[in-house]
């Protein structure tokens, strides 16, 4: 693939935007129990375009600059997963997070790109405070998201249809200033 479709690349990885010939991969990751175990089980294809079309393409267009992108590794132009830095379905509150297939599980590619999105949303996009969660049982994303950078604030519950059968959730938070000032002038 071209250098050039990549907005956000870090040593292993790169970032892009979804587009609809991306529509068979995420199928096919929305339909592993595996991957899905803890977001919300498993989607079927028609679900899977749903989310494409109302969630990442029309988001782009009313909130520039946030997102859901496809990660890739940067040589192979491989699809290894999604990260995103958008807004919590229903609130205000900005969250970084990710979803990886069973591929790219225990490589660091989780934290290599979210560090990277992070460090974006603060810097470059001026975001004051970026969050995270995650299932109170998904302990490898819990520690993704303390390696980041954010910290453990307790839980919680949203009402959003999205999050509500999970009931409560790891909360994870920072401030763009506390996260800055422990980085030096990032």
């Amino acid at each position: 693939m071209s250098g050039d479709v990549y907005w956000l690349t870090t040593p292993r990885l790169a970032l892009r935007r979804v587009t609809h010939d991306d529509l068979d991969w995420l199928a096919a990751l929305y339909s592993d129990p595996d991957v899905m175990r803890y977001l919300g089980g498993v989607k079927d294809r028609t679900k899977a375009e749903e989310i494409l079309n109302t969630r990442i393409l029309q988001y782009y267009d009313e909130h520039p600059g946030f997102g859901v992108w496809m990660t890739v590794e940067r040589v192979t132009g491989t699809r290894l997963g999604c990260h995103l830095l958008n807004h919590i379905r229903g609130e205000s509150i900005v969250q970084v997070g990710f979803t990886l297939e069973k591929s790219a599980w225990g490589k660091g590619f989780g934290t290599e790109m979210a560090s990277a999105v992070l460090r974006y949303g603060f810097v470059d996009m001026k975001v004051p405070r970026i969050a995270g969660m995650a299932s109170l049982q998904n302990h490898a994303s819990q520690r993704v998201l303390m390696k980041i950078g954010l910290e453990r604030r307790g839980e919680r519950a949203f009402p959003h249809p999205d999050y509500a059968s999970e009931g409560p959730m790891a909360w994870f938070e920072r401030e763009a200033a506390d996260w800055q000032a422990d980085r030096g002038s990032a």
